[in-house]
């Protein structure tokens, strides 16, 4: 059974850095994309960040290019989000999720497996 457990959010100013991890276990974590998302209240889930299964392609929402950074370290099992210059409207649960493809998708319905989301409060 894949399961999958985020870590590293937090409260922090208008600015600052966050990092997340997610640790997978369950199943070969290097043979599939992974992807961050996060959801607001009264908002839908949407796509932040995403990365191939070698780690050798990414892809980024345009609100957050330039700002944060996907990376994975398949030895560990896990998937990293470096988050810079973080913005109040960056305030959201953050999840990671992971599907059957190698490659990356930037929709919801394309990933089986989630975690249970860690919270990220960014104050201005």
């Amino acid at each position: 059974q894949v399961q999958l457990g985020e870590s590293g959010g937090g409260l922090v100013q208008a600015g600052g850095s966050l990092r997340l991890s997610c640790a997978a276990s369950g199943r070969t974590f290097s043979r599939y994309a992974m992807g961050w998302f996060r959801q607001a209240p009264g908002k839908e889930r949407e796509f932040v960040a995403g990365i191939a299964w070698s780690g050798g392609s990414t892809f980024y929402a345009d609100s957050v290019k330039g700002r944060f950074t996907i990376s994975r370290d398949n030895a560990k099992n896990t998937v990293y989000l470096q988050m810079n210059s973080l913005k109040p409207e960056d305030t959201a649960v953050y999840y990671c999720a992971t599907g059957t493809w190698a490659s990356i998708a930037t929709i919801p319905g394309a990933y089986e497996y989630w975690g249970q989301g860690t919270q990220v409060t960014v104050s201005s």
